[in-house]
């Protein structure tokens, strides 16, 4: 005979609920997690194109001339000369510094107004554009 004072019920009420709370949370974590691979939240978290501004100075036949006028110090290498689409040659190795001018190979020879474009290769995104008159 089982003493009167003695209830199991009690005791068995705790272990699900808190069964269904850790369920609960489980399910919102995982939603979450597919959710933003679902989106593609996840792939933005790649590459950052630096901040940095750039004038035109001058052009010939196979060159262009291009001053940065301010911005954080860029790897020359990692930049690339675009002309109507067509991309060129890069600014040199090294760090380039606000107020420095360097060089490019254009890729074509483009006659009249044509957009130029600097491309920092390793994020793809263009950090600057202008169009030049190359008559």
């Amino acid at each position: 005979m089982k003493p009167q004072n003695q209830s199991n019920s009690d005791d068995r009420a705790v272990s699900p609920v808190i069964g269904v709370i850790l369920m609960v949370a489980i399910t919102v974590i995982l939603a979450a997690v597919i959710g933003t691979f679902v989106l593609g939240l996840g792939d933005q978290l790649g590459d950052t194109a630096p901040q940095a501004t750039f004038t035109i100075e001058g052009n010939d036949t196979t060159n262009i001339t291009v001053t940065k006028t301010g911005g954080q110090a860029i790897e020359g290498s990692d930049l690339v000369v675009s002309v109507d689409g067509e991309r060129g040659g890069d600014f040199g190795a090294g760090p380039w510094q606000s107020g420095e001018r360097r060089n490019a190979t254009i890729p074509v020879s483009p006659s009249g107004d044509a957009t130029v474009r600097i491309i920092h290769d390793p994020s793809g995104n263009a950090i600057f554009e202008d169009t030049w008159d190359f008559s």
